[in-house]
């Protein structure tokens, strides 16, 4: 455990004025800044999207190839380690670190959006369009997002537990490339990117709870939505979370994201039960199918001719989140998956994390287009009158015991599956910004707890200036510079597998103890 003395200041104060520098001027001049954001958003979405395309299909078939390869068998820890969280909790605090109340939002709502703007000249609201709805979701959420969030996760991991770096940093992950100048002024902007990227995915995440859990509330008590309950909201959040990532992560984090998924599943097999069960399965085994039919043209499709929109609005701003994303995914999965193997690593992101978000958009996400097409609930027109909130309070109401039962559980699970995802980015906030932190060490109770408190105060900031999806999109935009520093992670790794084990590779799990990793460092 850390004490105050080890925090980097000349990390940690920069990289929070930079983020009230940017932000604090897209939240006063909120119309202004909007606008340039938009337009810088736009102008990245469409000369770029091309990268994006290719960034995304390159992390699948890099990391399927790496964890298939001789190196998949390499220990991410000393002989002598043992994984720290059973796989049932280290899945659990990957998935809900990863997605959070994201998943919730827009498991519902996502596939009206596409059956009413489906790509490929589907026409909208046609049946083929609510064969695709289904399948896209799972596409945005699937494979390519869990590979992109692994991507970070495997070269900081070998930083931090078998390298034994002292600082757990993306930086630091570079180091095979950049050498020295990971602790120079390279390594402080690389950070302080990283920083930034972090704090406005959190702003996104925010910017979609805190007005579905207020409308929630104020339907379940009766109460009108207003600013002052979105406070209170938000009292709850910071609360929450300073007090489970102050108990840290045995303890406060892993059981939170333990008691997530039994919330979930409840809601997952409730839905399932008294829902169309039948549509349900035969719309997602056929989902399965067009999405392995169609992963490769979908994961390059950039629409060059007829140019609808669709891949900037949906893939491309997706990928870019999952990339804004990914330093904060990797910081945190690397520090709970120590005693691991490379090849356990990436197919626990990849396939836990798939089947979860699976899970969600095949049932959820099936609920409501059976609705939808059956002329139950028209969710369409509710979304465009009401908002996704009100959408989503609809959608749960036309449940059995909907209004009594069904969405007072669904406020408890988005209230703690916003709770888990802030807790692992203080937590890993926190981290970054100390000066030395073993593979096996948490950063010092009150520093992780002030991070908590700041996410917290930053994101009422935000609220109260309308400024939030300003924040959100230039944190997006951040996604462009971080492509090529998550690639030099990767050269990273690859020199030092190299340095470090050349032929040693006839052991099914391959380790170096430190006699040996002292000599190839003299060396």
């Amino acid at each position: 455990m850390k004490t105050k003395s080890n925090i980097d200041y000349a990390l940690m104060l920069p990289s929070v004025i930079l983020t009230l520098a940017l932000s604090v001027p897209l939240a006063i001049f909120r119309d202004e800044g909007a606008e340039i954001v938009s337009k810088v958003f736009a102008f990245t979405t469409s000369n770029f999207k091309w990268a994006f395309m290719l960034f995304g299909l390159f992390c699948v078939v890099f990391l399927i190839g790496l964890s298939l390869s001789k190196w998949g068998n390499i220990k991410l820890g000393q002989p002598e380690d043992k994984p720290e969280f059973s796989t049932y909790s280290w899945a659990a605090m990957i998935f809900c670190a990863g997605i959070g109340i994201a998943i919730v939002y827009w498991a519902f709502i996502e596939p009206v959006y596409y059956m009413g703007g489906p790509p490929l000249g589907i026409l909208p609201g046609s049946d083929l369009s609510a064969e695709w709805a289904g399948m896209l979701g799972q596409f945005h959420w699937g494979i390519t997002p869990w590979a992109i969030y692994a991507i970070p996760t495997i070269p900081i991991a070998y930083a931090i537990h078998v390298k034994k770096a002292s600082t757990l940093r993306l930086s630091t992950a570079c180091k095979g490339v950049i050498g020295s100048h990971a602790e120079g002024l390279l390594g402080k902007v690389i950070n302080m990117l990283v920083v930034f990227a972090m704090i406005g995915g959190v702003g996104t995440s925010l910017g979609l709870a805190v007005p579905l859990v207020t409308a929630l509330i104020a339907n379940i008590f009766g109460m009108q939505e207003s600013f002052q309950l979105q406070l209170i909201v938000l009292a709850i959040f910071t609360g929450v979370i300073s007090v489970t990532v102050y108990a840290g992560l045995q303890k406060g984090i892993a059981k939170l994201a333990d008691f997530n998924t039994y919330v979930a599943y409840f809601l997952l097999i409730f839905i399932f039960v008294v829902g169309p069960t039948i549509f349900i399965l035969n719309l997602w085994v056929n989902s399965l199918g067009l999405m392995v039919n169609d992963f490769i043209r979908m994961s390059l499709w950039t629409d060059p001719i007829s140019q609808s929109g669709f891949p900037e609005g949906w893939t491309v701003f997706y990928w870019a989140w999952w990339i804004a994303y990914a330093p904060m995914m990797g910081l945190f999965v690397a520090r709970i998956s120590r005693g691991r193997t490379i090849r356990q690593v990436i197919l626990g992101e990849l396939v836990f994390g798939s089947l979860g978000c699976w899970i969600f958009f095949a049932i959820w996400g099936g609920y409501a287009i059976d609705v939808q097409i059956s002329g139950a609930l028209d969710v369409a027109s509710i979304v465009a009158e009401v908002g996704t909130p009100g959408t989503i309070i609809a959608i749960l109401s036309s449940l059995p015991a909907g209004n009594w039962l069904i969405i007072p559980v669904f406020t408890i699970l988005c209230i703690v599956f916003l709770a888990t995802t802030l807790n692992s980015a203080a937590f890993t906030l926190s981290a970054q910004v100390t000066k030395e932190i073993r593979g096996d060490e948490e950063p010092n109770k009150w520093n992780r707890t002030l991070w908590a408190i700041f996410l917290g105060i930053f994101a009422v900031g935000l609220l109260a200036t309308g400024g939030l999806q300003a924040v959100q999109l230039a944190s997006v935009v951040v996604a462009l510079p971080l492509m090529p520093i998550l690639i030099t992670m990767l050269f990273s790794l690859r020199k030092w597998l190299k340095e470090d084990y050349g032929q040693m590779l006839s052991s099914k799990v391959i380790v170096l103890d430190s006699a040996q990793i002292n000599s190839i460092d003299k060396d």
